[in-house]
């Protein structure tokens, strides 16, 4: 009987464990198509995406090689098994963005934390669906 309950537990835990990692897949394309649609206006040349860059105080030619770096880490953060590589690119890149941010004084909230939400919420969709990486930090114990 125990070991019938027992199953029972484990299937009841299962959905949630499923729904966890499902809803972390939902978070990580989000962060993926939005990184991507970045990266891809800097690979494009588009005239707003230079002028931005120059605003930042940037040549605008550097839009190109920035697009490129960031490419790189969103392709490796698709890959299953570099996500977490790709993740630790993208975390530095967008340290890039907020410290830009910071030096032209943009506004905090809207402008300068917004690489810190995205970080995060890219993060927390990794973590959903890989929980090992928790014990990694030492969140949680294996």
């Amino acid at each position: 009987m125990s070991v019938n309950s027992t199953d029972t537990v484990n299937q009841d835990l299962e959905p949630s464990k499923s729904r966890a990692r499902t809803t972390g897949i939902v978070i990580s394309v989000l962060v993926t198509a939005f990184l991507t649609f970045d990266a891809a206006g800097k690979l494009a040349g588009v005239p707003q995406v230079k002028e931005g860059t120059q605003a930042l105080g940037f040549p605008p030619g550097q839009a190109l090689v920035i697009g490129i770096v960031l490419a790189i880490c969103v392709v490796v953060y698709v890959i299953p098994r570099t996500a977490v590589l790709g993740a630790l690119g993208i975390t530095a890149y967008l340290g890039g963005a907020v410290t830009t941010n910071m030096r032209v004084e943009a506004p905090l909230f809207t402008h300068t934390l917004f690489a810190v939400y995205l970080g995060v919420l890219m993060w927390v969709g990794l973590v959903m669906r890989r929980p090992a990486l928790l014990s990694v930090v030492g969140i949680r114990r294996n």
